[in-house]
């Protein structure tokens, strides 16, 4: 046993332990989301946070330890996201004849996705504070933390929640999609983009090509949305 823990010390000092083992995790996600033939509950990223909180809960590791390890992947999001331009390119037209429809499922999605989690929040007697954090909750992580932190809320509990709207979003997607009947691939996508940011586009990517260029083009534009509409919102619901 000490042996075991004598090597762990020693590998834990390495960074590409941890990078490593995030890579193992996500592959072992991936492995099971297509075992289960993309089952929306074996979510990939879903199941690697819960394979690796269990890791470091297990050998005792600190966060800040894990990431000075794992933050190559963190700075990888960055070109991810550039490179989400492509599958937008392809969809050009299918975009252009879409325009009117975008524009209204923008306004109407980013304002409803604020307003609900502002009301599901008050209804279950939160604090102001985590009624403003929830509010940018749909944006991608840097923008909802930025407008968190600026309407007054706090922008660490804004990532966490931002994270688990992403999450649960690419989950229940598909069956609430499903359930309302909504068959075109474009607006599947943009549905999921707007709710579920990063994490529901990269889950339509894996289904249709189509649907992932559209739901990335709804991450983009809610991200603008959240920064221009829910500091107004905010506002308006304090007068």
């Amino acid at each position: 046993m000490n042996d075991v823990h004598n090597l762990w010390v020693y590998l834990s000092a390495s960074p590409l332990l941890h990078l490593t083992l995030t890579l193992i995790a996500y592959q072992f996600g991936e492995w099971l989301s297509r075992r289960t033939r993309r089952h929306p509950l074996c979510n990939p990223v879903l199941i690697a946070i819960v394979v690796l909180v269990a890791v470091l809960k297990l050998t005792d590791t600190d966060y800040k330890n894990y990431f000075s390890g794992a933050q190559f992947v963190h700075f990888l999001l960055g070109p991810a996201t550039v490179a989400l331009a492509i599958p937008l390119y392809h969809a050009y037209e299918h975009i252009r004849s879409s325009a009117a429809a975008i524009v209204v499922a923008l306004v109407s999605g980013c304002l409803f996705a604020a307003l609900s989690a502002i009301a599901v929040g008050y209804a279950c007697g939160g604090s102001m504070v985590t009624l403003l954090s929830l509010a940018p909750k749909s944006a991608t992580t840097p923008i909802a933390m930025g407008v968190a932190d600026a309407i007054g809320g706090s922008a660490s509990l804004t990532a966490i929640l931002v994270i688990l709207t992403g999450i649960f979003g690419a989950m229940l997607s598909t069956w609430v999609l499903d359930l309302a009947r909504v068959k075109d691939n474009r607006a599947r996508g943009f549905a999921t983009g707007l709710a579920a940011h990063g994490i529901g586009t990269a889950y339509k990517l894996r289904v249709n090509q189509v649907a992932g260029a559209f739901a990335g083009l709804a991450m983009g534009l809610n991200g603008f949305a959240t920064a221009a509409l829910v500091p107004i919102l905010v506002h308006w619901l304090r007068l």
